[in-house]
Order: C-alpha cells, then structure tokens, then sequence
C-alpha cells in the first residue's frame, strides 16, 4: 500500500479534530460508527475513508449539513488524481501542495522562481545541471512547469508574493525580465527585488516557499530545495518563523513598483 497523500492527510487530521471537538475518544468513535479501532486509527493518519463513512463521521461529530462543504471539498480532493500524475510525478512532491495551496510566498536567491520563468529560461537552467537528462525527460519537465504556471491566471487563482535577489535577475536575459514584470501586473502576484546593497540578510541561509491552504483548521508548510532533494516542514514555530524572516526580507526589498522599474531598466539593458 501506498503512502498517504498530502491530501489525505490532511483530510485525516481534520477528522480526528472533529472528533476530539466532539469528546469521543477513538475507540468510541470506532464502536458507534461499526468500525474496528485500527480503521479509523488508519483513517485519522491519511487513509481515505469511503465517501458514506465519511458522512458517517461528520454526523457522529456534530457537524451541521450547512458546515459539510468544506470537509466534502477535502474529501473529493482526497480522492482524485492529480494532472501530474501522467507525467510521472508522485503526490508527494512540492507540486502537489503547490495545487493545493491558496498562496505562496517565496524567497529566490539564485533563480526566477519557477513560476515566473519563460521557456527559454527553463531550457537554459536544466542545461546548467551538472547532471544532463534526455530531451524527453527535458520536455516533461518544461510541460509540467508550464502547467503550473496556469495557478496564476486561472479563476481563484493562486495568491503569489515572490522575492526574488538582484544576482537572481542577473542571470536573466531581456525575454524573462519583460516577463516578470507582465506577470507582476496581475492583481494576484507580486514581485519584489532584493539589492545586493540591502547587505547580508537572513535570505542568505537558502531559498524558501512558504504555502498557506485554506484546509479547516488554516495551516502553512515550509518549503526547502537542497542539493541532496527537499524537504518540507509543518512545525508551526518554525513555519512562524519562516514567515517573519520573509517580512524582514519584504522590508529590505524594492517595494513592488520599484522593482517593476528596477527591472524594466535592466531589461533595457540588455
């Protein structure tokens, strides 16, 4: 059997809150639903329940026909397939709590952040890998950072904060600048630049996304890339105190309009 997906543990977590909202112990809960104790221990650490034992559940807690949707929302989203699943990606990935998420604040301090970046950008950093992949592997991985990007401009679309560092911006040509800046009129994206004169910072340590969802019970996950794979961090201190370092971060940056003209005279450079 699989490990759960990051959606199903979350529907799991908001299950068990339910129940101990409701001050059922699990093996109360289990006797009064007909379940054994080891199913619904294994339904509270992220495997799906069946769409009718959920209802079940909501019932048994208390939980009101008009405060349904959102846990029938977790539920469906629980249950399907997510797009990138042809292309060979797992759900345990940054791309699946990307989908999920309803913003993302981001901290970049050596590329455009992926969605923000054009084609020809994407080719040149798979290039600069010390590791060279086939063009197949170069292609899905184009497609699937273009589909991604559809976050930005489909309805309900993903609220996007990015800070990015001048020695980021760089490395980008006129193409990719022009972008950004585009892509940083839409009401939903911001883009600030951090100066090399703002000095050493905490950025310094590394990149960093930080997601916000709108599950039941709001929480946020902390986001690490590193050369040996990823990493990501639910702890709420830590993920708290992420988020101050990126309002520090926010502070010593260009304000969203100056970095439009930052930008736009680099650019014209080029």
């Amino acid at each position: 059997m699989s490990d759960p997906t990051f959606r199903q543990v979350r529907l799991g977590e908001a299950l068990k809150r339910l129940r101990e909202r409701a001050g059922l112990s699990q093996r109360d809960a289990a006797y009064r639903l007909r379940y054994n104790y080891q199913k619904l221990s294994r339904i509270e650490n992220g495997q799906l329940p069946e769409y009718h034992g959920m209802r079940a559940m909501l019932d048994l807690y208390g939980v009101l026909v008009s405060e349904e949707a959102p846990f029938i929302d977790m539920w469906e989203r629980a249950s399907e397939k997510g797009w990138w699943r042809p292309y060979g990606l797992d759900d345990q990935g940054y791309i699946s709590l990307e989908h999920d998420a309803v913003g993302v604040c981001e901290f970049s301090l050596g590329y455009v952040p992926g969605l923000l970046q054009v084609e020809t950008y994407m080719r040149a950093v798979f290039r600069g890998w010390h590791i060279q992949h086939s063009r197949k592997w170069t292609e899905n991985q184009i497609a699937i950072r273009t589909r991604r990007q559809q976050r930005l401009i489909d309805d309900g679309p993903l609220q996007y904060h990015g800070i990015i560092a001048e020695a980021a911006l760089q490395q980008a040509d006129r193409e990719q600048l022009l972008h950004i800046n585009h892509r940083a009129t839409l009401s939903n994206v911001t883009v600030q630049v951090l100066p090399g004169a703002a000095g050493l910072h905490d950025g310094q340590n590394g990149a960093f996304a930080v997601l916000d969802f709108a599950y039941p019970g709001e929480m946020s996950v902390l986001y690490v890339e590193h050369p040996a794979g990823s990493t990501h961090v639910e702890d709420v201190d830590r993920v708290k105190a992420t988020k101050l370092v990126f309002k520090h971060l926010s502070k010593l940056a260009l304000t969203p309009d100056e970095s439009a003209e930052w930008i736009g005279r680099l650019a014209a450079e080029r």
